[in-house]
Order: C-alpha cells, then sequence, then structure tokens
C-alpha cells in the first residue's frame, strides 16, 4: 500500500525541481496528480514520463483563473482534492531594496505570496466538499534570515509562514491542516539556470558550492523536500498544522555567514570556503 493510496493532489511548478520530484514520489505512493508550471514542454514532458496518474495543466499561480483551472482539472478529473501543494516560486535578480524595480517586487509578490492566497483560496472549497485536506506551501529559510538582495523574495516567504498560521487556524476544526516547507541550500534549477546570476553557474558548480553552505557536507536535494511534503500529505501527520518545516541541513541552526559570503568563499574554492566556515 502507498501512503497516498486514494488522494488527489495539485503541485504548482510541477515541472522541475522540487515540483517534479514531488510529483513523482506521490504517483509512485498512490496519488493521482495535477502538476501546473509556465514551462509547457517540461510539464507535458514530466507528466508524460510519470504516466496516467499524473496530468500537466498551464498555470500561472498570479492569475485567479488559472489556479482555478488547475484545480478544476484535479477535480474534473478524478473528482475531489485532497493536497494542495503551492510550490511555485520565482527569485533573483532584485537587488538591494533602492535597487529592486516596483515590476520585479510586485511579480515576486505576485507568485510567491498572491500565488500561495490563491492556492489557498481555490483549493479550500474543494477540500470542504470532501471534509478536509492538507495544505503544503514551499516557503524558505529567507522568512527568517535577513539575506541581502532579498528584499522582496524574503518578504514573500515571511508572508507565507503567516499565511500558513492563518490557514491553519480558521480551518483546522473542519479537517484542514496547512503547513510550509522552509529548504535551505537546494539544488534545484531556480539556482544554476537562473538568467539573472551575474556569472552562469553549472549544475556541478553549484552542487559544489552548496556543501558549504550548512552543516551536513551536501547539497539538499528536490528529493529531500519531496519527502517532507509526503509526510505532510499523508495521514501520519494528522496532528500537526500551522507549521513551518524546516528542511536545510542544520543551516539556521549554525552560526553560519549570510548567502553571498558564503557563495563567494565557495566561488575561490573548497579551502576558502572552508576557512569561512
Amino acid at each position: 500500500m502507498g501512503r497516498l493510496d486514494g488522494k488527489v493532489a495539485v503541485i504548482t511548478g510541477g515541472a522541475s525541481g522540487m515540483g517534479e520530484a514531488t510529483a513523482k514520489l506521490f504517483v509512485s505512493q498512490g496519488a493521482r496528480v495535477v502538476i501546473g508550471d509556465l514551462q509547457e514542454d517540461k510539464g507535458h514532458a514530466v507528466a508524460a514520463s510519470i504516466g496516467p496518474e499524473c496530468r500537466f495543466v498551464r498555470a500561472d499561480v498570479a492569475s485567479s483563473e488559472d489556479v482555478q483551472g488547475l484545480i478544476g482539472e484535479a477535480v474534473n478529473t478524478w473528482g475531489k482534492l485532497d493536497v494542495m501543494y503551492n510550490n511555485a516560486g520565482i527569485g533573483g535578480g532584485e537587488g538591494s531594496i533602492m535597487d529592486c524595480t516596483e515590476e520585479v517586487f510586485d511579480r515576486i509578490i505576485a507568485v510567491d505570496l498572491k500565488g500561495v492566497w490563491l492556492g489557498m483560496k481555490h483549493a479550500l472549497p474543494q477540500m470542504l466538499k470532501s471534509g478536509g485536506g492538507s495544505i503544503i506551501t514551499t516557503a524558505s529559510v529567507s522568512a527568517y534570515m535577513g539575506m541581502m538582495g532579498q528584499g522582496a523574495y524574503g518578504s514573500a516567504k515571511g508572508g507565507v509562514v503567516q499565511l500558513t498560521r492563518v490557514c491553519a487556524v480558521e480551518y483546522a476544526s473542519q479537517g484542514i491542516r496547512a503547513n510550509c516547507i522552509c529548504p535551505g541550500g537546494t539544488l534545484t534549477p531556480i539556482l544554476y539556470e537562473n538568467p539573472h546570476a551575474p556569472m552562469p553557474v553549472t549544475r556541478e558548480e553549484m552542487e559544489e558550492r552548496l556543501k558549504y553552505v550548512q552543516p551536513i557536507p551536501r547539497a539538499g536535494l528536490p528529493e529531500d523536500i519531496a519527502n517532507a511534503a509526503l509526510w505532510l500529505a499523508s495521514d501520519e501527520s494528522s496532528f500537526v498544522t500551522g507549521q513551518s518545516i524546516i528542511v536545510d541541513g542544520g543551516w539556521m541552526a549554525s552560526a553560519r555567514q549570510p548567502w553571498g559570503q558564503m557563495q563567494a568563499a565557495a566561488a575561490n574554492g573548497s579551502s576558502g570556503a572552508q576557512a569561512a566556515r
């Protein structure tokens, strides 16, 4: 038996990274999944690779109409919604508070915070119809740490943590749980395929750099986040709500330098990064 047998889930940002890993894991554990993303080619390819229990819908999470359509696909196809995983997010290239443009700020907030609110808003009625469900959101350790160049991103993720608490309190008596996951240095395309990065970096180079961010000496992997999401989606976490589950290899537990400084040290070679620890 799978840990999600009979459950129907929607995962935003499901065409790559944490969302893709979670979609694969959920289906392997018995769930039927609809993934939403703006990356159409990748989204269709991921769904096809997973099989008939996974479908793809093009969706911009900042659009109420798109989010409704995404959830509607799950309900119309499989009759209900048990799990809503608000995973889609953007970041990078915003610069300092003074340098960040209003356009960039607004788009980050629209995707990373409003998109989560829309996911909750449109998932809740469907979950209430079937007597409950689990809402999961990808936040970040940036919600708790003042990181340079993350004024919009960190604010959005901090908002996600608080929105999660409010949702948990408002709907706990009706069988709905809401929790978020706060990843640390995790190896996803947003880091090594970021068009806003000052210098291009390969996946292998980023994986090496991420070894020096946290006490556990390896990069976080999308599968690490997927495993946390699986637990939150399953009945095993039935008494857990309103929580921020930090999955960061011990980063926040340690007296480490900020992300930017660690990245710079790692870029100078492993000896320099070790000395910066």
